[in-house]
C-alpha cells in the first residue's frame, strides 16, 4: 500500500469531518444558534477561541470552546472543542468526551463521527470499524461511508474499502470519491482496465472535469496509451479550453505525426498560430499561411513575419507576374532586409528582382551581399548565375552553375532548369557566332 496515499486519504477525512462535524462558520454569531448569550463573556470567549484555532493551537482552542460549552450546554460548542481536539490528536480525551456526551446511543452522528476519527488516530481499526459500519447503517450518508471506507484503507482490506466507496459514490456521484476508488482499483488491486472504465463512463455522462480526466488521462499516459491520452486532452480542452492541455494535444500529434489533425485541431483553438504557420509551410499551403503571416506580424511587429508573409504571397499566387503582386511582395521583402540582416530574405528579394527582371543588376547586389555571409550556399550561387543568365552573360552564368551542381542543394530541380536553360543559352550563341 502506499502510506503516502494512506496519509493523504486520512488528513483528508479529519479536515472534512473537522469542518463537518462543527457544521459551524468561524464567527462568533454563528456559533450561538439561538443568538442569545447564556453568561455575559460567551462572545469573548468565542472570540479567543475562534483566533486559537486560526493560529493552529487547537488545544487552547479545544479548552476554550470545552469552557464555553459548560457553561452554556450548547451542543455547537461541544463539537468544536472535540474537532480541535482532534487536530490536537487527543484522541483518549475525545473517546472520553463522547462516551459521556451520547450515553451509548448512535443518534448524534457528529459525535460518533469524532470518536471514530480518534479511534483510528490510536490505531484501534477493529474498534473503528465496529462504530463506523453501525454509524453507516444508521445514517446512509455518504461521508459516513467514506469514513468507513478510510479505515479499511488502513488495514488493506482494499476490497471491502471499495465498496463502501462505490455506496458512498451512487449517493451523489461525487467525483472525490470516484478519484479515491480509481485510485485503490489501479494501484492497490491493479484493476487497471475497471479503473479506467469507471472514470471513462462518469466523464462520458457526467462531463470531463480537471479532476477526473486528468487522472484519466495519468492513468492512460502510465499505460502508455497514446490514443486514449489524445482522446482524453481533447475532451479536456473543448471543456476548459486550457493552453497548456492545447500544448500537449499538438505535442501528441506530433508524436503520431498526424499533421492534418493537428493542423484542424490548431485552426479550430487558434492557441498555437507559429506552430500553424509552420505546418502551413511544411504542407505548401501558402494560401493559408500567407494572411496568417500577415496577422503574427501584424500582432507582434516580428520581420520574420512580415518576410514570411512576403515569401507566402508570392508562392501562394499562380500568375507570378503580377504586378501589384510583385509590388507587395518586393515592398514587404525590402522593409525586412533594410531593418534586419536575413540572408534568406535578402536572397529571395534579389531572386525576384532578377527572374522578373524588375531591377536585375540591384537583384545582384542582393545577392553578392549574402554571399559574403554564405559563400558556399547552392542556392544563393544559384540566384547569382541566374542574375547573370538574365543580363546575357551566359557563359559567366554557367562558370558560376559549375560550382553549384557540385554542392549540396545542386541537385534542387529549380538549379537543375537553370542549369538546362544557361547550357541551350551557350549553345545559341555559339551557333550565332
Amino acid at each position: 500500500m502506499n502510506k503516502k496515499f494512506v496519509n493523504f486519504l486520512s488528513a483528508a477525512i479529519v479536515s472534512l469531518l473537522f469542518v463537518s462535524c462543527a457544521n459551524l462558520a468561524p464567527t462568533a454569531q454563528s456559533l450561538d444558534n439561538s443568538n442569545k448569550k447564556v453568561f455575559p463573556e460567551e462572545d469573548a470567549y468565542i472570540m479567543f477561541a475562534l483566533r486559537a484555532e486560526k493560529i493552529g493551537d487547537n488545544e487552547a482552542a479545544a479548552d476554550l470552546f470545552s469552557m464555553v460549552y459548560d457553561k452554556s450546554q450548547k451542543k455547537e460548542y461541544l463539537y468544536r472543542a472535540l474537532a480541535n481536539d482532534v487536530a490536537a490528536k487527543n484522541s483518549e480525551k475525545v473517546i472520553a468526551m463522547v462516551d459521556k456526551n451520547a450515553n451509548g446511543s448512535l443518534d448524534d452522528f457528529k459525535l460518533i463521527r469524532l470518536k471514530i476519527i480518534a479511534l483510528t488516530q490510536m490505531e484501534k481499526f477493529d474498534d473503528a470499524v465496529v462504530l463506523s459500519t453501525a454509524l453507516v447503517k444508521k445514517s446512509e450518508e455518504a461521508s459516513d461511508y467514506i469514513l468507513t471506507s478510510d479505515i479499511y484503507i488502513k488495514q488493506e482490506k482494499y476490497d471491502i474499502a471499495l465498496k463502501y466507496l462505490e455506496s458512498a459514490y451512487v449517493k451523489d456521484y461525487s467525483e472525490a470519491v470516484l478519484d479515491k476508488t480509481s485510485i485503490i482499483l489501479y494501484v492497490n488491486l491493479q484493476r487497471k482496465k475497471d479503473a479506467i472504465a469507471q472514470l471513462e463512463t462518469h466523464s462520458r455522462m457526467r462531463g470531463c472535469s480537471l479532476l477526473i480526466c486528468n487522472r484519466l488521462a495519468a492513468f492512460y499516459s502510465n499505460e502508455n496509451n497514446v490514443d486514449g491520452l489524445l482522446s482524453t486532452y481533447l475532451r479536456l480542452y473543448d471543456a476548459f479550453e486550457q493552453t497548456e492541455i492545447a500544448s500537449k494535444i499538438v505535442k501528441i500529434y506530433g508524436y503520431k505525426k498526424d499533421y492534418l489533425k493537428m493542423i484542424e485541431f490548431l485552426e479550430r483553438s487558434h492557441t498555437d498560430d507559429e506552430t500553424l504557420l509552420e505546418l502551413y509551410s511544411v504542407t505548401k499551403n501558402y494560401k493559408k499561411a500567407f494572411p496568417l503571416a500577415d496577422k503574427l506580424y501584424a500582432n507582434s511587429g516580428e520581420l520574420a513575419f512580415l518576410g514570411q508573409s512576403a515569401i507566402y504571397e508570392y508562392e501562394s499566387n499562380e500568375k507570378k507576374d503580377d504586378k501589384e503582386v510583385l509590388k507587395s511582395v518586393v515592398s514587404k521583402l525590402e522593409r525586412v532586409v533594410q531593418e534586419g540582416s536575413s540572408p534568406m530574405y535578402e536572397n529571395y528579394l534579389g531572386y525576384v528582382l532578377i527572374d522578373h527582371e524588375l531591377d536585375v543588376k540591384k537583384g545582384m547586389k542582393h545577392i553578392r551581399k549574402v554571399l559574403k555571409i554564405q559563400p558556399e550556399s547552392a542556392f544563393y550561387l544559384d540566384s547569382l548565375a541566374w542574375g547573370y543568365y538574365k543580363l546575357g552573360d551566359c557563359e559567366k552564368a554557367k562558370e558560376v552553375m559549375n560550382k553549384v551542381v557540385k554542392l549540396e542543394g545542386g541537385d534542387d530541380p529549380e538549379v537543375k532548369e537553370h542549369v538546362k536553360k544557361i547550357n541551350n543559352c551557350i549553345k545559341k550563341v555559339k551557333k550565332e557566332k
